[in-house]
């Protein structure tokens, strides 16, 4: 259940052609939305920053969802690695890939540049950062300076997601629900929360 109530509708007139707009285009209105319209223009604001990362032309759609899935999951958001799961199996990932990839360093199912690119989310989401010029040196034999900022770029706008839908538990919407619970059942996954507990002081 999430922890702070979504802003009523009849207080969001203003966001609805964003609202269908995202609707369309997912599928379902993620509920995270109407719980970042409690900050005055954060929902306008991210709506920017999200069309500029998912929608730069210089990452493959389907690698854009693997990195930020790859990345969530090392933040441990269970939420957004459902969201992920969904839009890349939308966007023609097979199910195989999907269920192979936390073993993409030596699954068949990846390439080099794919290898590269999912190694850097992982250590970049992970706290403390393990990025090194190593993972740079992997990258550049695939992709150039642009690319590689836009895969950080990914890494980055979801750790502003991972944080706010783990933080807020957002309630999961049934569609990435049904198709994570498929999908990723292999990887141990559920709905929720992942709660750490807080050691005894």
């Amino acid at each position: 259940m999430a922890r702070v109530d979504p802003r009523p509708n009849s207080e969001l007139v203003h966001l609805q052609a964003q609202f269908d707009q995202t609707e369309q285009m997912m599928g379902y209105l993620p509920n995270s939305l109407p719980t970042m319209a409690r900050v005055p223009g954060l929902v306008e604001a991210f709506g920017g920053v999200g069309r500029a990362v998912m929608g730069n032309s210089a990452i493959p759609g389907p690698l854009a969802q693997m990195v930020a899935q790859v990345a969530s999951t090392a933040a441990g958001c269970r939420y957004c690695q459902a969201h992920t799961t969904a839009h890349a199996a939308h966007m023609g990932v097979s199910e195989e890939k999907l269920d192979d990839l936390w073993t993409w360093k030596t699954s068949a199912h990846f390439d080099e540049a794919e290898r590269a690119a999912l190694d850097l989310a992982f250590d970049a989401a992970s706290v403390p950062n393990g990025v090194s010029n190593a993972h740079f040196a992997a990258l550049r034999p695939h992709f150039d300076d642009d690319q590689i900022a836009g895969l950080v770029a990914i890494v980055s706008y979801f750790g502003f997601l991972n944080r706010w839908n783990d933080t807020m538990a957002t309630d999961l919407e049934a569609e990435p629900a049904s198709i994570a619970a498929r999908v990723l059942k292999s990887q141990g996954w559920t709905p929720g929360h992942l709660h750490v507990e807080e050691p005894n002081t």
